[in-house]
């Protein structure tokens, strides 16, 4: 009779984008079971060094294999590096009898996911973007488990959705409008404009806000603005002749609380944020990160085409484009209501429990 695994093994590092929803995975497995032993791979390079001892888990290190881009010294020494690392990997897959993996791309996955087909370990692949890494295309030849956040990012994948924080994934943003506005100092009848770039925050995002904030506030909108780390001190000095209706943080902790405060978003679009805004049903304006392969703007244009937001190119933002494409959908309850439900519908929210579901299915010991 099979029975559920006890001990799961996550790869995800490097950015956020591949730790956040491994920590996700993780914290749903445990909760269904707490008594699960959970391994969490990663590398001394990324910021699961932080992230993942912050949220309660254990980080296990296996050296990093970085995949070369162009013909030089690295790319030779790729198989020494990359046996080596799959040789880390596999001891530890075998020391702690693990009965699943799961991987989230990134350097760290590819010799997890080598190492447990060599220990005959099932492993699942949830690829988060639109446009895969080489890791997550690798992984998914090599395993029948395999899960997307959109679909048709990878062959034979089941779209999943990505796995939320339970704070967003089971947020009422009606129910907790009230407490949510109190929190940040907004009014309760004006519409609110979220806006933010990531923890070190966006250069072109916020300068297109403090440049349209006198006609977005004076037109009887609030605005709700993380400037980041990178810009604080702008955004201390922008704060002192600011109009009233104008809120800024240099970052906001509870994503919760802001998502159900606001009534449309200015972001850029990547994939947590997107499965984040999506699931909870908020409008959003999503401005592409311009540096990279294009995956963000992957990422924004399904929910953009269902109806739940529009996208802006980074260099084509400006004041007056917050002014004439943002600011009339933001005052506009009808527009904004169709425009949540459409994004409400197009997002996932259940993504933690529909994939934890596949690493059972897949783990299950006879």
């Amino acid at each position: 009779m099979a029975v559920r695994p006890t001990r799961v093994g996550i790869a995800g590092g490097g950015t956020g984008g591949h730790i956040e929803p491994a920590l996700n995975l993780a914290d749903e497995v445990r909760r269904r079971n707490p008594e699960t032993s959970i391994v969490i791979f990663g590398t001394e390079r990324g910021l699961e060094v932080d992230l993942v001892p912050a949220r309660g888990y254990e980080l296990t290190l296996i050296p990093p294999v970085p995949l070369p881009r162009r013909i030089n010294r690295d790319l030779f020494s790729l198989p020494g590096r990359l046996r080596d690392s799959v040789g880390e990997a596999r001891k530890v897959i075998e020391a702690t009898e693990l009965d699943v993996v799961c991987g989230f791309g990134g350097y760290v996955s590819i010799p997890v996911y080598l190492a447990a087909r060599r220990s005959k370990t099932p492993f699942v692949v949830h690829e988060a973007n639109a446009k895969p890494g080489l890791a997550n295309r690798v992984g998914a030849r090599l395993t029948h488990y395999v899960a997307e956040n959109y679909a048709g990012s990878l062959r034979h994948a089941q779209r999943l959705g990505c796995p939320l924080r339970t704070d967003i994934s089971e947020l009422n943003r009606p129910e907790l409008r009230s407490e949510a506005r109190q929190f940040f100092g907004l009014k309760e009848d004006l519409p609110v404009l979220l806006v933010f770039g990531g923890s070190q925050g966006a250069a072109s995002i916020n300068q297109a806000v403090w440049d349209s904030v006198e006609a977005v506030c004076g037109a009887g909108a609030q605005i709700l603005h993380a400037v980041g780390a990178r810009q604080e001190d702008e955004g201390l000095e922008f704060r002192k002749d600011s109009p009233e209706n104008y809120r800024s943080l240099t970052y906001i902790d509870r994503m919760d609380l802001a998502y159900a405060a606001a009534d449309m978003a200015l972001c850029r679009s990547g994939a947590m944020t997107c499965a984040e805004v999506a699931a909870v049903g908020l409008p959003a304006a999503y401005i592409p990160y311009p540096v990279g392969n294009g995956e963000q703007r992957f990422n924004a244009a399904p929910v953009v085409a269902a109806g739940g937001g529009l996208l802006i190119d980074d260099a084509e933002l400006n004041g007056q484009v917050v002014i004439e494409q943002i600011l009339p959908r933001l005052t506009d309850p009808q527009v904004l209501r169709q425009m949540g439900s459409a994004a409400a519908e197009y997002g996932i929210r259940d993504g933690a429990a529909r994939l934890a579901d596949m690493v059972f299915e897949a783990g299950r010991v006879a």
